[in-house]
């Protein structure tokens, strides 16, 4: 009975893996093993994760301390986003991400999914907050991360030059590229974009621009160039529709036999935005199926929090959906069998159809 007890306490500790911590099960188990030292004492010794042997007394390990603050305040980390106002937390998270090391993902969501008026909404909260506009943080900030990967060919454009006795030539100029990047201008291009939303696309140019996409993606297969660096595949996702979009990228599969998605795999950036601007509920069951997943890292896990609240009551319906097609279960099972205490309660009050 002492080893199933001992047992259910290391698991409300998270101890064994898993999201967030067992509240109910430690204050239990505070007022069960009271005047009953002996039940502490065989806990701290059979959770080898949490302690040490030191001496004459069972130390607590410093790194899994940091690792059990971070359980801790998942559940406060929901609740905090969740009672913010919208504009206020994408502009937030924005912020966050682009003062630490941490991928592109967040800078391109709100930007992608987010109808013009919500993300106008974002910018102007990011003023407020940070007295900076977002787009300006991006170019500087965004420069310096690793998914920011500089081309190693140098870049070339033409200028007029008017010589003093007035003769006009066209000169070359040759710009090497010190801190140039390609992700931060599609980045700024993104953040900056108001898209009409009505629901009107041009088949003609939704098809013209399909193609165009292919021909880019075959110019750029063995090449030493990325297709971010590609003018016409950066204006096509930084300023259509969503609707053109989605009738470009249906068209594109019919034209080459391919979803989008699969020919930008090795272009991280551009993949989740095509995936942001198309198809929100397919990129976010993603995000969520990656967060749920064994071995889940730092910011992988710290995505299932963001996707819980940001999209509740925009397309979760679309999100479960998506999950169930693409890994086979429910998106509430996962939660349950992965997350613990007010934490799991709280994704799945967020995440359950009603």
């Amino acid at each position: 009975m002492a080893a199933d007890e001992i047992q259910h306490l290391t698991r409300a500790f998270s101890g064994l893996g898993g999201l967030g911590v067992d509240e109910s099960a430690m204050v239990s188990a505070l007022g069960k093993w009271r005047k009953q030292p002996e039940k502490l004492s065989g806990f701290r010794k059979s959770f080898n994760g949490f302690f040490k042997e030191h001496g004459v007394i069972e130390r607590c390990e410093e790194e899994y301390m940091l690792h059990l603050a971070a359980e801790f305040s998942r559940f406060k980390n929901l609740m905090v986003l969740w009672a913010m106002h919208p504009w206020e937390r994408d502009a937030r998270m924005a912020h966050h991400v682009l003062h630490q090391a941490h991928p592109a993902a967040i800078v391109v969501e709100i930007a992608c999914t987010r109808p013009a008026e919500e993300l106008l909404g974002a910018r102007k909260a990011y003023q407020a907050l940070f007295h900076h506009s977002l787009e300006e943080d991006v170019a500087y900030h965004a420069r310096d991360k690793p998914y920011c990967s500089v081309s190693s060919q140098p870049l070339s454009h033409l200028v007029l030059h008017v010589s003093d006795n007035g003769v006009v030539a066209v000169v070359e100029l040759l710009l090497i590229p010190g801190g140039c990047c390609h992700v931060v201008q599609l980045l700024v291009g993104l953040v900056s974009a108001y898209r009409y939303e009505g629901p009107r696309v041009n088949e003609e140019v939704a098809r013209a621009e399909a193609k165009a996409l292919g021909a880019a993606v075959k110019s750029a297969a063995g090449a030493t160039a990325k297709l971010v660096e590609n003018d016409e595949v950066v204006r096509i996702l930084s300023t259509r529709s969503k609707p053109h979009l989605v009738e470009t990228f249906k068209y594109y599969k019919e034209i080459h036999g391919r979803h989008i998605e699969e020919d930008l795999g090795h272009e991280e950036t551009l993949r989740e935005a095509a995936l942001c601007l198309a198809t929100p509920a397919k990129y976010f069951s993603q995000v969520m199926g990656a967060a749920l997943s064994d071995g889940a890292g730092h910011h992988a896990k710290e995505a299932l929090t963001r996707v819980a609240v940001t999209r509740s009551d925009v397309d979760m319906d679309g999100i479960r959906a998506a999950y169930h097609e693409q890994f086979g279960g429910k998106l509430d099972d996962a939660i349950a069998g992965k997350a613990h205490g007010y934490y799991r309660d709280a994704l799945l009050s967020l995440v359950a159809g009603k």
